[in-house]
């Protein structure tokens, strides 16, 4: 606050009008910045034997005639305190076209978000393109995209369980994070009760359509449901519950070879099926450390353990030994179940080149950036690298590209492990 005073040893009709002079001067930069202020006190002030400036608090100064004007000028506090945040609904997106008492679920299934969906659809979509090169002849098409639309039907669904799970989990964590704080539970738009009588319905329209693949396929399923279930749990128990998500997310890369007839009881089935299954855990633990990184600071003050908290400042070594970890696992699959060059080009060489790539651009310290390298993640690497490879491969067997031999003797029907129909069952066999 600044209070002109006048000296006494000045008085007079002139004084008084010098006064009233500066006055007007200092009244004219009232909302100017405490140090721009300063800055004109330093350059146009006039003689200090006329005003002198003090930061004392304001008073009135007496005059000792009756004409004279005591001045007390304020300057306001520019720190006024923010506003709180509240809620707004959507106003763009596929949200802002829905009924608003839909809102809240369809936002509790993160509808507008897809992303995760398609994490969980791409396992399954690999080992469904996968097996069926395994099977001579090789499966049609038509089965092919059949199979794989109704795991994309499983994905969106159980996805939406999932993330209600997850809500309901940390219905009292949610409030104190900034992405997270306007999540429908945590702001009350949904109760507990309301939201696990919607997770059952999810979980219901899951198993109906689980039950339209083979046995084996629903008896392998079930039990995932138990992962989805702990991993909220695990955010408050280890720093590493990437792996258990990993363990949850990655289930469709096994489930796609019983999905397409083929038992995983036969040694070189479940040994592709695991590697495949090994491989997009690594894969998952990588993108979701980028997904976490978004939390870092929130995830500090609420408690909330993850491996982005833990080694947040060593995370592209361990994102980069991940990396490596998924393509040698993937490479593996490959080689068990006698892939050719066009899955080791692509798929493996195309993974690896998008991780690669990923890892060094990859600013983790800013939010955006992180979310943006999550989804870009997905489609990049997992569908156009590692899914184009896969679905190049099956159409180089399909037609019969590769012949007996293969080339530069990988991915022949010689190499190939087959699985040929005997009318009773697939009996799997290496020529």
């Amino acid at each position: 606050m600044i209070t002109p005073v006048l000296h006494p040893s000045h008085r007079g009709p002139m004084s008084s009008i010098r006064m009233l002079g500066h006055i007007r001067l200092l009244t004219q930069h009232v909302s100017m910045r405490s140090s721009a202020l300063r800055s004109f006190s330093r350059t146009c002030r006039p003689s200090p034997s006329l005003i002198r400036y003090t930061s004392r608090p304001i008073s009135l100064i007496p005059c000792p005639q009756p004409s004279r004007l005591a001045t007390t000028l304020v300057i306001p506090d520019s720190k006024s305190p923010p506003a709180p945040e509240v809620y707004t609904p959507p106003t763009t997106g596929i949200l802002s076209y829905l009924p608003s008492s839909v809102v809240p679920y369809a936002e509790l299934v993160r509808i507008d978000k897809p992303t995760g969906t398609t994490y969980l659809f791409l396992p399954c979509m690999w080992s469904t393109i996968l097996a069926s090169t395994m099977v001579d002849p090789v499966h049609p098409l038509t089965s092919v995209v059949y199979t794989t639309l109704l795991f994309g039907t499983g994905a969106i669904i159980m996805r939406g369980a999932g993330c209600a799970i997850n809500d309901l989990w940390d219905r009292n964590i949610d409030p104190k994070v900034t992405r997270t704080k306007f999540r429908p539970i945590a702001r009350g738009a949904i109760t507990p009760a309301a939201a696990l009588v919607f997770t059952a319905s999810q979980c219901l329209a899951g198993l109906a359509v689980l039950v339209q693949f083979p046995v084996e396929t629903i008896v392998y399923g079930i039990p995932s449901l138990v992962l989805v279930g702990c991993y909220p749990l695990m955010k408050r128990i280890t720093h590493y519950p990437q792996f258990v998500l990993g363990l949850s997310f990655s289930w469709g890369a096994i489930l796609g070879f019983p999905a397409m007839g083929l038992s995983l009881m036969e040694p070189t089935v479940a040994m592709t099926a695991g590697l495949l299954y090994a491989s997009n855990v690594a894969w998952t633990v990588l993108y979701d450390t980028i997904y976490a990184h978004q939390d870092v600071k929130d995830d500090l003050k609420a408690g909330v353990k993850s491996i982005a908290v833990k080694h947040e400042s060593h995370t592209k070594y361990l994102m980069t030994g991940l990396g490596v970890v998924q393509i040698g696992l993937l490479a593996g699959a490959g080689a068990v179940s006698g892939c050719g060059p066009i899955f080791y080009g692509l798929s493996c060489g195309g993974a690896a080149a998008g991780l690669g790539y990923m890892i060094r651009k990859a600013n983790l310290k800013d939010v955006k950036e992180c979310w943006w390298w999550f989804k870009w993640c997905a489609w990049a690497v997992g569908g156009v690298a590692v899914g184009g490879g896969l679905f190049g491969e099956y159409l180089a067997v399909r037609t019969g590209i590769y012949g007996e031999e293969g080339w530069w003797g990988m991915g022949g029907r010689r190499q190939r492990v087959l699985g040929i129909n005997t009318g009773e069952g697939i009996l799997m066999i290496r020529e």
